[in-house]
Order: structure tokens, then C-alpha cells, then sequence
């Protein structure tokens, strides 16, 4: 078993996820990097061990019970617990906003089902089934997105807004079930970030983009739960 915390991150072989792994790792923690993907897991996960951080792979696809269970079964088998759970893997599955195809009024049911079953319904199944493992103390955070929010809702890109509106709920039923217990559950955006999702007109790196969640991930016990925010300051619904 671990004597160090242990942390699990989803979608994490580039971009946000892999910048979080690195971060955590150089705070100490050991890290699960996750992703679909298995060579490109694999290989991301040993370049950061190669730079003597305690980070390891371990093949994850959000939508695959499957998969998920075996996930589950090697945090118990090798930590016995966890002390941190990132879900930040996620899809923009509409078409490009200005393509002319974006609007809820052209989108399919196939398109939005399909960024439900990976930013909403990956993340709530990894809570119900890791959160039990943090054994009452803890930290979530469910990467969200500004277009998630209720309170500035434009047009255009329904399977992602929907997706992320959805884990914001999410994020606000586990915080109140988890009530006097010191597991710590959030939503969190990053912002604009320049990765293959956010694209190369964003204003901010990744670095900069991973600032919140990590802030997040790492809260002390009177820091807050069921919360949406962006560098570490409170944002809307």
C-alpha cells in the first residue's frame, strides 16, 4: 500500500490532464494517469516517470464498465484507498461552432447522447465507485466548462453544453450527499486553454489552464464543496 497520497486523473495522455499528472506528481502525490489511448497513455506516463515523477498508466475508457471496474480494482489492489480523483477526460462532440452545422437545431441525438455518456455519465459512475475508496476524506474535481453555465447559456453546441451543465449538477448531488464527511467535491473550468480541444487561438497555456484545478485537488479542510470555479475564484451555474 501507498504511503503517499494517491491521485487519479482521466483523459490524461496530453493537455490539461497530463500537465495536472505532472503537477500533482511534483507536490508529492502518487499518479494514475488514465486514458483510452494505450500507447499514447503509456508513453505519457513514462516520460514523466523518466523525470523521476511517481506516475504510472492505467488503460480507461469512460464509457466502458468494463474498463472503469478494472480501474477501480487496481486502486484497491495497489493503494487500498485514494485521496484524489480528477475526471477531466471529455469530448466536444458537435461540430466546429462557424461551420454552419453547430446549431441545436441541425444536432443529432447520436452527437448529444454521445457527450453525455463521456463528460457526464464517465464522471458520475468513477464518483460512485472511487469515492467509497477516499474512505471520508478527500478531493473531486469534475473539469467543467463556462459553457455549462445556465446563467451565460448562448446557442450552438448542445452535446457540449448539455454535457457540462449535466456534470455541474452532478458535482452539486455528490457535495450535498457528502455533507460532514471531508471529501471535497467540485466543478471547476479552466478557461480557454491552448490544447487540441480549446485550439491554438486560446489565450492561455496549459499551465495557466491547470492553475484551478489544482487548487482544486488540493484544498484544505475548511476549503469549499459543491462549488463552480475558475482560478480558484467562484463563477456562476
Amino acid at each position: 500500500m501507498s504511503a503517499k497520497r494517491v491521485a487519479v486523473v482521466t483523459g490524461a495522455y496530453r493537455g490539461l490532464g497530463l500537465e495536472t499528472c505532472r503537477q500533482l506528481a511534483d507536490k508529492g502525490y502518487r499518479v494514475v494517469l488514465t486514458a483510452r489511448r494505450e500507447a499514447e497513455g503509456r508513453k505519457a506516463a513514462a516520460g514523466l516517470a523518466q523525470g523521476g515523477l511517481d506516475v504510472g498508466y492505467q488503460p480507461l475508457d469512460v464509457t466502458d464498465e468494463v474498463s472503469i471496474q478494472g480501474l477501480v480494482e487496481v486502486v484497491k489492489r495497489d493503494f487500498g484507498r485514494l485521496d484524489v480523483l480528477i475526471n477531466n477526460a471529455g469530448i466536444f462532440p458537435d461540430p466546429a461552432p462557424g461551420s454552419g452545422a453547430e446549431s441545436i437545431f441541425d444536432a443529432s441525438l447520436e452527437t448529444i447522447r454521445n457527450g453525455l455518456e463521456t463528460n457526464t455519465l464517465g464522471a458520475l459512475r468513477l464518483c460512485q465507485l472511487l469515492i467509497p475508496l477516499m474512505k471520508g476524506s478527500g478531493r473531486v474535481v469534475n473539469v467543467s466548462s463556462g459553457m455549462g453555465q445556465l446563467s451565460d447559456m448562448n446557442g450552438c453546441c448542445p452535446g457540449y453544453r448539455l454535457s457540462k451543465t449535466a456534470l455541474n449538477a452532478v458535482t452539486r448531488i455528490f457535495a450535498d450527499e457528502l455533507r460532514g464527511s471531508d471529501v471535497k467535491i467540485n466543478s471547476v473550468c479552466p478557461g480557454w486553454v491552448r490544447t487540441e480541444m480549446g485550439g491554438a487561438a486560446a489565450p492561455l497555456d496549459v499551465i495557466e489552464g491547470v492553475r484551478g484545478i489544482l487548487w482544486a485537488a488540493t484544498l484544505p479542510e475548511n476549503g469549499p464543496s459543491g462549488g463552480f470555479f475558475r482560478h480558484g475564484e467562484p463563477i456562476s451555474w
